[in-house]
């Protein structure tokens, strides 16, 4: 026959830190809905994105997108991931924009076969990825998931993926290739003058300025 007080001083440890966590009397969905710091954003889904549930930072912008870590919640978005449907235009721009051409879930939102990115919602001659990239800050226009040298929200330009560094398997990695054939390599194209956060600006290669850089070291 099993101790009747030891199971009764084990059920009361039990019990004492249910109580101390916060969970006694709490359903599943309480539990799971459960938002520390209250910031809106509940802890399970902070930690599954890389968020710390016990420090409140809703107002912060993670990913740089423009739009705050309560707002990707809201959104069902990613906070690590400043485009999350890889169509070259910000999740931030997508959802202030208020133009239903446009939906951060949707690469290509109208089905007309051309990219969210590339589209004009307001009509006003310039491409959504081209007026997001003249607004936005440096910091918010360098992810470059596949390390090809090419920014994630570029790919779609050249026709490549965000998240293959050699999209067409041909044993060159996109940043080399040269997809609209005008003589000067993707990450070139990407690095020009007119993106004033390129990281090699002219015509330098990112991976060929670091080897000028080391030569120079070295003389």
């Amino acid at each position: 026959m099993p101790d009747l007080t030891l199971l009764l001083r084990r059920s009361t440890s039990v019990l004492a830190a249910l109580a101390a966590a916060g969970l006694l009397g709490m359903t599943p969905a309480d539990a799971a809905g459960r938002d520390s710091d209250h910031d809106g954003m509940p802890n399970r889904w902070e930690r599954a994105h890389g968020l710390n549930p016990y420090v409140a930072n809703g107002r912060r912008d993670q990913d740089h997108d423009g739009l705050r870590n309560i707002g990707e919640f809201r959104h069902h978005l990613d906070p690590r991931d400043e485009d999350s449907d890889n169509d070259g235009d910000d999740d931030g721009d997508e959802v202030h924009d208020g133009s239903s051409a446009t939906n951060p879930h949707e690469n290509d939102t109208d089905d007309d076969g051309v990219l969210d990115g590339d589209e004009d919602a307001d009509h006003d001659g310039t491409g959504n990825e081209d007026e997001d990239d003249a607004t936005e800050s440096c910091t918010a226009d360098d992810d470059d998931s596949d390390g090809d040298h090419v920014a994630d929200e570029d790919e779609n330009e050249h026709g490549s993926s965000a998240t293959d560094a050699d999209s067409d398997d041909d044993g060159t990695s996109d940043g080399d290739e040269d997809a609209d054939h005008d003589g000067s390599a993707d990450e070139d194209d990407d690095d020009s003058d007119e993106d004033a956060c390129g990281s090699a600006q002219g015509e330098e290669d990112d991976d060929d300025a670091d080897e000028v850089e080391d030569h120079t070291d070295e003389d």
